[in-house]
């Protein structure tokens, strides 16, 4: 069985975990996810991601930032207590940060200014930058080519992209997240040529529970809900179209995670 897996994106604050959150990391660990990120979506969320890695130190971290569809609600107080949280010894990373304008839930210059101070957050910390795009490959690259010399580890999230905006993420020394996205035959099947471009050493996996369940689980879960006890399953499509051995890209995920974010050997 592969283990030591590291799920870099769990949405462990959505209340559909509330009722069984103990039973959903006893499944994640019995199928070797031994280390997960909780994403913060926001200061509130990002607060309760803390809570989350103390009530189970031994296998989760936390992330803290504002997820762009978030960003209406950035205000004065915004940047200033995401700074305290991020002092937390659990907290690696700032984020989830971006822009996504494929639904607009927050006005775009509110986006902008948002990705930008988290941007500026994260260099003045020197913390990893977790990053989502949607739609707004531009916009996102003009941000971060601002930044970048004063950011250290950046990873695109949830990659679903084109070949272009694949490459402007490399040629920046960018990471790449793949979700199960990679498994759905309607919307992802250019990834299955697209991962090869990516090196090993920039590349990591993540289920970004519990949203994007992999379409070809046969058969689907009850409720049809992701959760990190299915990486395994996002792990072995991406090893298939490397043309590698799961445990190798295992392996190589695995270590590309804990470097990326300065996480001990577990």
């Amino acid at each position: 069985m592969t283990t030591d897996l590291v799920d870099i994106c769990f949405n462990f604050t959505h209340g559909s975990f509330r009722k069984d959150e103990a039973e959903v990391l006893a499944r994640a660990v019995a199928a070797g996810v031994e280390t997960l990120m909780v994403t913060g979506s926001s200061v509130e969320e990002s607060a309760r991601c803390i809570e989350l890695a103390e009530r189970y130190p031994e296998h989760l971290y936390a992330t803290v930032g504002v997820h762009p569809h978030l960003s209406v609600d950035w205000n004065g107080d915004s940047e200033d207590t995401l700074r305290e949280l991020a002092g937390h010894d659990k907290v690696m990373a700032i984020g989830e940060a971006g822009l996504d304008y494929n639904r607009d839930y927050s006005p775009r210059s509110a986006q902008r200014h948002a990705f930008e101070r988290q941007a500026a957050l994260a260099a003045e910390l020197r913390m990893p930058f977790f990053l989502h795009q949607r739609d707004a490959h531009d916009d996102f690259m003009g941000i971060l080519r601002e930044h970048r010399d004063a950011l250290g580890n950046v990873v695109v999230h949830c990659f679903t992209g084109s070949a272009e905006e694949l490459a402007d993420y490399l040629d920046a020394d960018l990471h790449i997240g793949i979700t199960g996205w990679i498994c759905d035959e309607r919307r992802g099947s250019h990834l299955h040529d697209l991962v090869g471009m990516i090196p090993l050493d920039r590349l990591m996996i993540e289920t970004d529970a519990p949203y994007l369940l992999p379409r070809d689980l046969k058969p689907p879960p009850r409720g049809r809900r992701n959760e990190p006890a299915l990486l395994p399953h996002v792990l072995r499509a991406l090893a298939c179209h490397l043309n590698k051995s799961p445990a190798d890209v295992a392996a190589s995920t695995t270590a590309t995670a804990r470097g990326f974010y300065g996480l001990p050997a577990n």
